[in-house]
């Protein structure tokens, strides 16, 4: 693990514990990292306003990849956004609407647009998306849209998955977790935002570790070397996976992190 140079985790499954909560344990390993000049990235299916609420104690000091990879931001500084274009949200509207005990969240840079759910839904996607506006119609989406999350309250990939998987590969069609399934820009996703950081720091994918959980991290997990899966992965994360760590509510990021500073000290 000495060469490695740069650090890549997922959020929710990987980074957060079930309660979606981010461990003391990882802020001090972050500290040793920074001494040893690794560089940090979050990588989510998060909104990038949601990721920094969960690292606000470092947020100036990393790297975050929001939204599956449609948007990556360093210091506030934008390095890539990725939104779609307008006619092809309205059809995508008209399209995921149809779907049965489906929730459509348009997903924007600084807010996601809440169509049409009751308080208790609204409660749960206000731990992802806790800058919202609910709206009545496509009319009052006024942003440009980058993501379109969808959210099924018993399975995404039984539910969901059937009634979209036709836009691809014109479009990134992706299950993010039980509930969740993500549709982007084909280009959009987590292994090609970590190779445009990769390209622009000059460091390889052997120079690289990656943590994950769920379908939309297996891109990311193809560009590095030092790939793992957490214990409580999606089976086809972990036949990607290089190696295999401890689940996300045992500290599994923490433990290889504890591992790869030890081994450069």
């Amino acid at each position: 693990m000495k060469d490695v140079k740069m650090v890549v985790t997922d959020m929710d499954g990987t980074l957060l514990n079930t309660n979606h909560q981010v461990s003391e344990r990882f802020f001090k390993v972050f500290k040793q990292l920074q001494q040893q000049n690794i560089r940090f990235v979050a990588a989510s299916g998060r909104p990038y306003y949601s990721i920094v609420e969960k690292l606000q104690a470092i947020k100036t000091d990393i790297t975050i990849i929001a939204e599956n990879g449609g948007l990556v931001i360093e210091n506030e500084n934008v390095l890539l956004a990725n939104t779609l274009d307008s006619k092809l949200v309205l059809e995508l509207y008209e399209l995921v609407t149809k779907i049965d005990n489906t929730y459509p969240i348009f997903c924007t840079q600084k807010q996601a647009y809440i169509l049409r759910a009751s308080e208790d839904m609204v409660k749960i996607f206000s731990e992802y998306y806790s800058k919202y506006t609910i709206v009545d119609s496509f009319e009052e989406i006024k942003d440009e849209v980058i993501k379109i999350a969808l959210y099924h309250k018993v399975n995404s990939e039984a539910h969901i998955l059937p009634f979209v998987k036709h836009l691809k590969p014109k479009l990134s069609v992706v299950v993010s977790g039980n509930h969740w399934l993500d549709i982007s820009k084909a280009i959009n996703n987590k292994g090609n935002a970590i190779t445009l950081l990769q390209n622009m720091y000059n460091i390889k994918p052997e120079e690289t570790m990656a943590f994950g959980d769920y379908s939309n991290d297996l891109e990311l997990l193809k560009c590095c070397k030092y790939s793992y899966a957490m214990e409580n992965a999606h089976p086809e994360v972990k036949s990607v996976a290089n190696y295999e760590t401890l689940s996300n509510d045992n500290f599994g990021v923490e433990v290889v992190l504890e591992q790869l500073i030890s081994e450069n000290s």
